[in-house]
Formats: structure tokens, sequence, C-alpha cells
């Protein structure tokens, strides 16, 4: 999972992580919105970005703790 800061004009979103590590198409509206959710919450990061490049997205251990617990 990767998040596009939006810059040269791209509209900023999570995208899909393929296999190499780059983009591979947008993450549903409806998912990203659960996605800022989870980001505020503290259940995912958002790492940092340099340029353009997009960010990988990875659990906190939040977000782990609470994985664990709902097993």
């Amino acid at each position: 999972m990767l998040f596009h800061n939006g810059l040269w004009g791209a509209p900023a979103g999570f995208m899909w992580a393929g296999a190499d590590g780059s983009a591979a198409g947008r993450v549903p509206q409806w998912e990203a919105e659960v996605l800022m959710v989870a980001e505020r919450r503290g259940l995912v990061a958002i790492g940092s970005g340099v340029g353009s490049r997009d960010a990988p997205v990875a659990v906190t251990a939040a977000g782990l703790a609470l994985l664990d617990r709902v097993a």
C-alpha cells in the first residue's frame, strides 16, 4: 500500500503497491476513507516520501495490537 502526496498535479490518495513496490492502481474511495480514519487513529502510518515519490503505508504497533485482539 502506498500514499501519493498529490505533487505534480495528481490527486492525493492511496495506491495499491505492485510486486516491485511501484504504484499499481488507485484504492477505491470507500477503502481510502477507512484508511484515513485508521491513520488518524494511529493504526497505520504513512511513511515520508521524497518529492513526488509515493510513501509506504505500514501498520503501527497499535494497529497490530488491535488485529491481535480481533483474531
